[in-house]
């Protein structure tokens, strides 16, 4: 009797626990059909006005007109991205806080120790927005008119040459590392506050090289003030058709792309998930959202959760390779 009671008893447990549960899964359901109930924050981890912000605000506004919510940026700057970083990994899992992530996201996490986060621990993908290559530039006067004569030049002086990028640890600065460890060069690495005031420097002389994104370098290829060796991507870009990619110009295996995502903090529930992910494919191929990435010189990434988990692992690991092969110490 005494082991009929406790068998009873269990039973009664067990679905109550089973009640639970499905009041539970219910209730996230009708959360997740709900959502969003109130204003949508786009964490954008660098300073109003540059690419990054203008693509967050841009997927800001389209977001909203598709969830008929109101999706606000907000600006959260300082350390590469960092701090921002940090902000919405340490924000409740709801749906309500998300991260405008761009190239930084995992090169700064491969470069930095104390980074702070982690790109493969710490957030759940929502989906890709775009991408597109930088390209390797030269200052005018420099006797190397494609990457070969460029890595032939660097060989027979190494150090000689001066780089500039945006900043230790970017991409603009990784892209550097990554052509040394392939061609056996030294090139002088000097880092900027971002790329135009190396860009300057470049058409002045005090630089011989920079990348930079297409639109950024555009104005000064188009003058003549600076020149294109090649885009840093395994085929052309659209927006310069007449510059080789790096496959192109002999050197395989090198695809670095500048690209746009959006992710949430960990644990944020997939139906949250599931819900802006179908809006952000939706918002990708809108016609005037495509112009708009014409411009800017990227493509659009549309796909699951799951494509941007493995393009964001593969990128951080790749990346973390170069800094270990180079032996990379930032701070």
């Amino acid at each position: 009797m005494k082991v009929f009671h406790t068998v009873a008893r269990r039973t009664v447990l067990l679905g109550a626990v089973l009640a639970a549960a499905g009041h539970g899964l219910a209730w996230a359901q009708a959360g997740a059909a709900a959502y969003p109930e109130r204003p949508v924050k786009i964490v954008v981890p660098f300073a109003p006005g540059a690419g990054t912000d203008a693509m967050g605000r841009l997927m800001a506004q389209k977001l909203g007109e598709a969830l008929g919510a109101s999706f606000v940026v907000e600006n959260r700057t300082g350390a590469s991205g960092a701090i921002g970083t940090q902000h919405v990994a340490q924000q409740p899992a709801d749906g309500y806080t998300l991260l405008l992530v761009a190239s930084p996201f995992t090169t700064v996490a491969a470069s930095l120790p104390n980074a702070g986060y982690d790109p493969l621990k710490s957030f759940t993908p929502v989906g890709m927005i775009a991408s597109g290559p930088l390209v390797w530039a030269a200052n005018k006067d420099l006797p190397a008119n494609t990457m070969q004569e460029l890595v032939a030049l660097a060989r027979q002086k190494p150090g000689a040459l001066n780089y500039g990028s945006a900043g230790a640890g970017g991409v603009n600065h990784l892209v550097l590392e990554l052509l040394k460890v392939k061609t056996g060069t030294f090139i002088t690495h000097i880092p900027y506050r971002g790329v135009a005031p190396a860009a300057v420097d470049m058409v002045a002389g005090q630089v011989q090289l920079v990348t930079g994104t297409i639109p950024a370098l555009l104005p000064l290829i188009k003058d003549g003030r600076i020149k294109p060796l090649a885009v840093t991507s395994a085929r052309r870009s659209p927006a310069l058709p007449e510059v080789p990619s790096m496959s192109e110009a002999g050197f395989q295996g090198f695809d670095v792309l500048n690209y746009f995502a959006l992710a949430a903090p960990a644990g944020t529930p997939p139906a949250v998930i599931e819900k802006l992910n179908a809006a952000l494919n939706k918002v990708v191929a809108l016609p005037d959202v495509v112009a708009r990435f014409k411009v800017d010189a990227v493509e659009a990434m549309p796909g699951t959760p799951a494509t941007q988990a493995r393009f964001i692992e593969a990128d951080y690991q790749a990346w973390r390779e170069v800094v270990r092969t180079q032996k990379l110490v930032l701070e």
